[in-house]
C-alpha cells in the first residue's frame, strides 16, 4: 500500500479529530489510565484550530488514499514543539508514526528552530523508544496533577490577569528561566483572555498562560508559581504538568490535595538549557 504524508487542510479536521480521539483512547485504555479527550467533538476542535491557526503546521498520513494519522508542529516560538501525533487503531507499527515525526523534524529544521521539544505518555513504551530513535533526549518527568482548587494566600505575592503592557516583562521571566521567550504563545494567551501573571515588591516574577494541559508557567521562585497555582478555581482538562524534580513544588501539591494522574516525559533535539528558575510545562512543551 502506498504511503504519503501531505499537508493538512480543514476539511480533513473532522477525520483526524476521529483518529486522535480513538487512539488516545485506545492506548490509554490499555494502560488502564484516564483518557485525554471526553468526546470525538473535543479533540476534532482542537485539531481545527491547530490546521487552522497560523503558527501551527499540521500534516497527514494517507494509505491508499484514506487519511490514518496526523501530526502538529509548533512554530510560534524559538523553540518548535511537536503534537499531538495519532494514527489509526491497528496501524501502529507500519513505520507511519515514524514518517509522520520525521516529516515535522525536516520541518523544524529546514526553518530553522534551534530546538525541538515533545511531552511523551512515560506509559506508552512505544512512543518513548520511536522518539528516542529518532534523536530525542529526555530531559525532564512531569507528573500530570488534577484535583480541587487550592484556595491558600502566598504572602507577599499578587496575582492578577495579564495585559498587553505586560508583555515585555512576563517574556524577560521566561529568558530569565529558560533561556528563551515563549512569546507566541503568551500572545495567543493574552488575546484569549487566559494569561495571568503574579508580582511581588512590586515587580512581575512570573507568569502563566493557563493552569491546563495547554498552558506553561514560569516563575522566579516556587512561592510566586505557587501563588499563581493557587489562585486559580479549577485545573482546565487533564491537569498541570508538575516537574516531578522540583521536590518543594511537588509535594506541596500532594499536601493540598493534588493528585497524579500520569507522568510524562520532556524530550528535546537541539538546543535544551537547564531551567534556572521555577516552572511548569504545557503539553506540547
Amino acid at each position: 500500500m502506498k504511503l504519503t504524508i501531505r499537508e493538512a487542510q480543514q476539511e480533513d479536521a473532522l477525520v483526524c479529530g476521529e483518529i486522535c480521539f480513538t487512539a488516545f483512547k485506545t492506548v490509554a485504555n490499555n494502560h488502564n489510565f484516564p483518557e485525554d479527550f471526553p468526546n470525538t467533538e473535543v479533540a476534532t476542535n482542537m485539531l481545527t484550530g491547530l490546521i487552522t491557526h497560523p503558527g501551527f503546521y499540521g500534516v497527514l498520513a494517507e494509505l491508499d488514499g484514506a487519511i490514518v494519522g496526523s501530526n502538529f508542529l509548533d512554530e510560534r516560538t524559538s523553540i518548535a514543539g511537536v503534537g499531538p501525533i495519532t494514527i489509526s487503531t491497528g496501524l501502529q507499527k507500519q513505520n507511519i508514526g515514524k514518517e509522520l515525526m520525521v516529516s515535522v523534524i525536516d520541518r523544524a529544521k529546514e526553518k530553522g528552530f534551534a530546538g525541538i521539544r515533545l511531552l511523551q505518555a512515560a506509559y506508552n513504551n512505544s512512543s518513548l523508544s520511536l522518539y528516542a530513535k529518532l534523536g530525542f533526549n529526555v530531559q525532564a518527568s512531569f507528573a500530570v496533577m488534577q484535583g480541587p482548587p487550592i484556595s491558600c494566600k502566598i504572602e507577599g505575592y499578587t496575582v492578577r490577569p495579564a495585559l498587553q503592557e505586560d508583555m515585555d516583562a512576563c517574556n524577560a521571566v521566561c529568558e530569565d528561566v529558560h533561556g528563551h521567550d515563549r512569546a507566541g504563545e503568551l500572545s495567543d494567551a493574552l488575546q484569549q483572555g487566559t494569561a495571568m501573571l503574579v508580582e511581588h515588591d512590586h515587580q512581575i516574577v512570573g507568569y502563566s498562560t493557563g493552569m491546563a494541559y495547554f498552558g506553561h508557567s514560569v516563575a522566579k521562585s516556587n512561592e510566586a508559581l505557587k501563588a499563581m497555582i493557587s489562585a486559580v478555581d479549577q485545573f482546565q482538562g487533564t491537569g498541570i504538568l508538575v516537574p516531578i524534580a522540583n521536590h518543594d513544588l511537588f509535594r506541596w501539591c500532594l499536601k493540598n490535595k493534588l493528585r497524579v494522574v500520569h507522568v510524562m516525559n520532556l524530550m528535546s533535539i537541539g538546543l535544551y538549557n537547564q531551567p534556572k528558575g521555577s516552572y511548569m510545562a504545557s503539553i506540547i512543551y
